[in-house]
């Protein structure tokens, strides 16, 4: 409890959940929450997965804990990018996002937001690395596998290598990026604002 009652103190208002429907809710380990834990902070869904589209399965199961799939993501779901990065800027000061792991979905969406306000591709990809080195042998609430969860810092070491030019080309497409799922340059603006404070 302690934890939500610090996160409200630093000004957390609204949380914006890129999970699937099925992975949502009370998983084995989680703490009981009090009734009052999350008063103040409104949670939004805005996955942006959708895992009953056939070709996003063919195409990105096989690659999900990689960057690798952040593009096809965008390609293929669009819409669910646009509605996920819609909700962040709607949500103004005070917003957290995450997915189950913090990596991959949050991880492409930070990306976005982060190249969006300007952020160097090779600043974004250091971002990048920093959450998968904090999520290396971390368990996650996932309802399915996480082979990262069981590496420790050569694994990741080596991971990060082989995957940094991969985000820094796709933050440095971030203007096609925008454009393909159809953010509205409002948005872009606002979720620019979010993070620069203008």
């Amino acid at each position: 409890m302690s934890g939500w009652s610090a996160a409200r103190g630093w000004g957390l208002r609204t949380v914006v959940d890129f999970r699937c429907g099925y992975e949502v809710g009370r998983q084995d380990g989680d703490p009981v929450l009090d009734a009052w834990a999350l008063d103040g902070v409104s949670i939004i869904s805005a996955p942006t997965e959708d895992h009953s589209s056939e070709e996003f399965r063919r195409v990105c199961f096989p690659i999900l804990d990689s960057p690798e799939y952040w593009s096809h993501n965008l390609r293929i779901l669009p819409g669910l990018v646009r509605r996920a990065l819609e909700a962040t800027a709607a949500a103004g000061p005070g917003v957290l996002i995450h997915c189950s792991a913090g990596r991959d979905r949050t991880g492409m969406v930070a990306a976005l937001l982060l190249a969006n306000a300007g952020v160097a591709p090779e600043v974004v990809a250091d971002d990048y690395a920093a959450s998968v080195m904090q999520m290396a042998g971390a368990r996650t609430h996932a309802p399915t596998d996480d082979r990262q969860a069981t590496w420790g810092p050569s694994e990741a070491d080596a991971w990060i290598a082989t995957t940094r030019t991969i985000v820094i080309a796709f933050a440095a497409g971030i203007d096609q990026h925008l454009d393909h799922v159809g953010l509205h340059d409002d948005d872009r603006r606002r979720l620019r604002a979010l993070l620069l404070g203008a």
